[in-house]
């Protein structure tokens, strides 16, 4: 599983990050495979490590023993009867907000013997947790047409569909209307997540076709930051409804149209990982979660 991690994102670091483990022990468990397989797996280049040849040829290998493990471990938790076990978890965080966090608080009574520890990540790199057996479960988001690439053996599961507003003050000229579209919104200053973010990417999608839009003058990854910009008059954000909170007196939110800023909510698991009893029970209770938002 360690080098797996290491393999999925480029550092011994980042591995022990996403496991929960120190870099220390993600290089310890290293060496111990280095050791009893005879070979390096690891090579330093620059300040990171990439995996050698017989590293990504062991880790290519692994990917069906995990599967055959996690079958046979469903198979013997069915048998046992009870619902225990672990579900770690990945998810975005405006869904850790809205949806996950209740979720996670009503299994601690529903089901108390499952364990389903929690990792904020962004939807490509949930996918890459899940796939790679890193995570057992993860909640992503797929926004209009950018693609969100999934491997074959996940399985994905529709929660919602989570629609997203303009959000602005409410002296501004625009907050009185009832839509907006992409030209009403050419000429103003944006609050924006990063660049290299799938909800960055859907805000450059609406404004196809209008040069110079949008002007992104700020960048923050939280859009409860996006919303304080907003409301301290430095732009206009668009900001999903889910895990977004009241806005108050002073903010108004308004939906566009041509196109509509729509985004897929789904969870996603491993095929071999789908009668799971624990992993049922998670999934099931995300699912009924999701059917009253």
């Amino acid at each position: 599983m360690a080098l797996r991690a290491v393999a999925s994102h480029g550092s011994v670091a980042a591995a022990g990050t996403s496991l929960g483990f120190t870099p220390s022990a993600i290089s310890q468990q290293i060496k111990r495979l280095e050791r009893g397989a005879g070979v390096a797996l690891l090579e330093r280049v620059g300040r990171g490590v990439v995996l050698t040849d017989a590293g990504r040829r062991l880790v290519d290998a692994s990917t069906g023993l995990l599967a055959d493990l996690e079958l046979i471990e469903t198979e013997l938790r069915q048998a046992g009867g009870a619902v225990v076990g672990e579900v770690r978890l990945a998810g975005f965080s405006t869904a850790v907000r809205g949806l996950v966090a209740p979720v996670l608080g009503a299994l601690r009574t529903s089901h108390p013997g499952v364990r389903a520890p929690l990792l904020e990540a962004e939807p490509w790199e949930s996918v890459a947790l899940v796939a790679s057996g890193q995570r057992d479960l993860g909640v992503v988001h797929r926004w209009g047409g950018v693609a969100l690439a999934m491997p074959g053996h996940l399985v994905a599961t529709p929660l919602l569909t989570d629609v997203a507003d303009v959000v602005l003050r409410t002296d501004h000229p625009l907050a009185g209307r009832a839509v907006l579209r992409p030209a009403d919104l050419a000429g103003e200053d944006w609050i924006a997540t990063p660049e290299a973010t799938i909800c960055r990417q859907w805000l450059r999608r609406v404004f196809d076709g209008i040069g110079g839009a949008p002007r992104v003058v700020h960048e923050s990854m939280e859009f409860a930051g996006h919303v304080e910009l907003v409301r301290a008059g430095l732009g206009v954000a668009l900001v999903p409804r889910l895990g977004r909170g009241e806005l108050g007196p002073d903010l108004v939110a308004v939906p566009t149209a041509e196109p509509a800023s729509t985004r897929d909510v789904v969870a996603l698991h491993r095929r071999s990982q789908a009668d799971s009893p624990p992993l049922r029970a998670v999934l099931d209770a995300l699912v009924a979660a999701a059917a009253t938002l």
